[in-house]
């Protein structure tokens, strides 16, 4: 009997918004290494709540492993099921899926029995020519157990003709297109790769000193802090490093190109208390809202943040407008699986859920909602109607994000680009449709400014912007003549 996809466990305004990529952490010679890893996917819960997932290396090349479809604490919460979990090294995964079905054969970390042993991989991004991969691996007689492009790897270092496990994890990702922080678990090392161009982030860690330290591998910098690692770098755009009993070494095959960091981890995925890229999230995001509130000023009496991802930026507004900040919008925490039969008149309420109006706050004022964007527009529509029933005088939108006017293929869950609102309406439309008295983005230059650059230099971005521009980096193989379609490998991917 096929498995069956998971229940939603978000509630039913989700479906408008952006969407988790994934997690990935791997240690390298610790005691309790799944323990740590554990650990270090609770706090890149943020990444991907739909599945988790922790493959251990005990001694003599044994896997050992343990996947599950949930929050992390619901699957590794078992004593029993951590006893299992034997071995110094680990690697392990949060997963988010794109779009389709959530199913235990595609929850990562994925594992394979080659010839030189077993490997255990977690990817987080997308694969832009992983259905051009796969038809050519399908005829060369591959069997494909999962509906992720993250098995496409899988089966490139299978054929492989080079000798060891390096060259052929080099071999695989010079055929692949797109965005990807990987790490792989064998016998003989951990391995961390990014792609040429860095747009999805990956951490080096150190656990304790000498050599009996521990490496850990590591999304964000906030994996690192829960286990009490040291942060030691990031790992560099088109670098490899192989952590094993002697030590790390580095492996650079894909020579120089532009870094295009993602910018919008920035903006909202990464957690506020990481560092990425030498960068402190939460500093950035309350610049935004600086800028912001410098580009887009209008008189009010309170700011009012869309919590969790708009409070830095409203933050950062209020101090630079000089208008209070108050917590005008509550959020409950703890909304899990959706209970009730979702008719057409609890839908309507289901935003009120998550949000709920603090009246005293808001009641008789002028009040500056800030968020972080913009998707389909459904929810943003609901968060004004909720602050007007609770008796605002007005409601101006403010933005901390360009309009979102492109989708994203390189690991970012968005809708086809003909859902977008700010897609097919300009700004005074978009206003007039969620219902609020005005409504301003920040600036594309205004977006760089606060990342500490003059403005965006379109020969030389720095930043993966494509879903602000169109300016797609990394070629959309699979996408030639339909870049808004998603290809059938595409339909049940796993970040």
């Amino acid at each position: 009997m096929p498995m069956q996809p998971l229940p939603s466990t978000q509630p039913w305004d989700d479906e408008d918004g952006f969407h988790e990529e994934c997690g990935v952490f791997g240690v390298w010679n610790a005691t309790d290494a799944a323990a740590l890893t554990a650990l270090g996917l609770h706090a890149l819960q943020h990444r991907g709540q739909e599945a988790s997932g922790i493959v251990t290396l005990a001694e003599k090349g044994a896997f050992h492993a343990h996947r599950g479809l949930g929050l992390v604490g619901d699957i590794f919460g078992d004593a029993k099921v951590m006893a299992s979990l034997k071995g110094r090294c680990a690697v392990g995964h949060n997963r988010y899926a794109t779009t389709g079905e959530t199913a235990l054969r595609n929850v990562q970390p994925l594992f394979a029995d080659f010839e030189f042993g077993g490997l255990a991989v977690a990817h987080n991004g997308n694969l832009t020519n992983a259905a051009v991969l796969k038809r050519a691996l399908v005829r060369r007689g591959c069997l494909f157990q999962s509906t992720t492009d993250s098995e496409v790897f899988v089966h490139l270092i299978a054929i492989s003709l080079y000798a060891n496990v390096v060259d052929r994890l080099i071999d695989a990702l010079k055929q692949v297109q797109g965005a990807y922080s990987l790490i792989a678990l064998h016998d003989g090392a951990l391995i961390g790769a990014r792609d040429p161009m860095g747009v999805r982030p990956l951490v080096l860690g150190r656990l304790g000193a000498g050599e009996g330290g521990a490496y850990v591998l590591a999304s964000e910098t906030c994996a690192l802090d829960i286990v009490g690692a040291e942060f030691i770098r990031d790992i560099e755009p088109g670098e490899l490093v192989i952590i094993n009993n002697d030590g790390l070494r580095s492996i650079k095959p894909f020579g120089r190109t532009q870094s295009r960091f993602c910018i919008f981890e920035y903006i909202y995925f990464a957690r506020p208390d990481s560092v990425v890229e030498g960068t402190p999230v939460y500093a950035t995001r309350k610049r935004i809202g600086s800028e912001l509130a410098r580009e887009s000023h209008v008189e009010a009496d309170v700011v009012v943040p869309v919590p969790d991802s708009g409070v830095p930026a409203a933050m950062g507004y209020a101090s630079e407008a000089g208008i209070p900040f108050e917590l005008g919008i509550i959020r409950n925490h703890y909304v899990g699986r959706t209970f009730i039969e979702p008719t057409d008149q609890i839908r309507h309420l289901g935003v009120k859920l998550k949000h709920s109006a603090n009246r005293p706050m808001i009641e008789g004022k002028r009040v500056v909602l800030v968020d972080d964007s913009i998707v389909r527009g459904t929810t943003s529509k609901k968060i004004v109607e909720m602050v007007r029933q609770a008796g605002a005088k007005e409601v101006h939108m403010r933005i901390s994000s360009p309009p979102t006017t492109h989708s994203c293929f390189y690991g970012i869950d968005t809708p086809e680009r003909e859902k977008l609102l700010a897609a097919n309406h300009d700004v005074e439309e978009m206003a007039r449709i969620i219902g609020a008295d005005s409504l301003a983005f920040i600036s594309l230059d205004g977006m760089y400014r606060a990342l500490g650059r003059p403005g965006r230099d379109a020969a030389n971005p720095g930043y993966c912007d494509a879903c602000f521009t169109g300016d797609y980096a990394i070629p959309l193989t699979d996408f030639e003549g339909q870049p808004e379609r998603v290809p059938t490998l595409l339909v049940a991917n796993s970040k």
